[in-house]
C-alpha cells in the first residue's frame, strides 16, 4: 500500500514539473498514469487536486504575465461547461471513460507531433469556444488543457505570458469542478490523506518547474513529452475495450 502511494506521488511530482515546463497540463501526462493506481473517478479528483496546486503555484510564479482579457473571454464559457462536464461525469459508465480520454490524448498527441505550430485563429468567438470546450471536457474527463494551448498560443503570447494566463485559466476551471467531485463522492474516505501531500507537491514541482523553464530547450522537450503521451493514451484505449 504505502509502495504504491509513494510511487503514486512520486509520478504526481515529475508530472507537475514537466506540466510547467512543456506548457500544457499536468493533467495530461498524470491521469493516464494515475489510472494504474487508482480507478477512473478517484484519479479524476486526485490529478485534480495536483492540477490546481501546480498552477496555483505557476499563476503566483508567473504572474507578472497574466493576461486578464483573455482570462476573463476564455475563462466564462470554461466556468459554465466544466459544471456541465462534471456532473455528467456520474453518469457516464467507467469504461467509456477510459476509453474516450485515450481518444482524446492520442489525436492531441498526433496533431502536435505532425503540425507542432498549430493554432486557431485568434478572434473572440474561437475564444469563447475554445474556453467552452476546454471545460466540457476538463470537468467529463480530466483534459482541457491542450485544447487551451491550442487556442491561446495563437496571440503569440511570450513564453512566461502563456504560461501564466493558462495556469490562471486551469485554476478558475479546478475551483469549478473539485468541489462538484467531491459532493458526488467521486473520492473515497481513504484517499483524502492524499490531498494536503498533493497540494504541497504541486507547489514544490511548479517552482521546479519555473527553473527549468529557462534551461530546456522547450520545443524538443515537448515532443518527447507529446510521444509519451500518445504511447500513454494507446495505452488506456486497449486497456478500456479490455475491462
Amino acid at each position: 500500500m504505502y509502495d504504491s502511494s509513494l510511487l503514486f506521488f512520486l509520478f504526481a511530482f515529475i508530472s507537475i514539473v514537466v506540466g510547467t515546463v512543456a506548457g500544457f497540463g499536468t493533467s495530461t501526462i498524470f491521469l493516464p498514469i494515475a489510472l494504474f493506481f487508482v480507478d477512473f473517478k478517484t484519479a479524476l479528483v486526485l490529478v485534480a487536486v495536483s492540477h490546481l496546486a501546480g498552477n496555483v503555484g505557476a499563476t503566483t510564479f508567473f504572474r507578472h504575465g497574466l493576461d486578464k482579457r483573455l482570462i476573463l473571454i476564455f475563462g466564462v464559457p470554461s466556468i459554465i461547461l466544466t459544471i456541465l462536464g462534471a456532473y455528467l461525469v456520474i453518469y457516464v459508465p467507467q469504461k467509456i471513460l477510459i476509453i474516450a480520454l485515450g481518444v482524446i490524448l492520442l489525436i492531441f498527441s498526433i496533431i502536435f507531433l505532425l503540425r507542432p505550430d498549430f493554432k486557431v485563429a485568434a478572434n473572440r468567438i474561437n475564444t469563447i469556444l475554445g474556453g467552452a470546450l476546454s471545460g466540457l471536457l476538463q470537468g467529463l474527463v480530466g483534459i482541457g488543457g491542450p485544447i487551451r494551448g491550442a487556442f491561446l498560443i495563437s496571440y503569440n503570447l511570450d513564453k512566461y505570458k502563456y504560461i501564466a494566463t493558462l495556469a490562471a485559466l486551469a485554476v478558475v476551471i479546478d475551483l469549478t469542478r473539485i468541489p462538484i467531485y467531491l459532493t458526488n463522492n467521486l473520492l473515497e474516505t481513504q484517499y483524502y490523506y492524499y490531498i494536503p501531500v498533493l497540494v504541497f507537491l504541486g507547489i514544490v514541482g511548479s517552482y521546479m518547474g519555473k527553473r527549468l523553464v529557462v534551461l530546456i530547450p522547450q520545443d524538443k522537450f515537448k515532443k518527447l513529452v507529446l510521444i509519451a503521451v500518445a504511447i500513454a493514451s494507446i495505452i488506456l484505449i486497449v486497456g478500456g475495450f479490455k475491462s
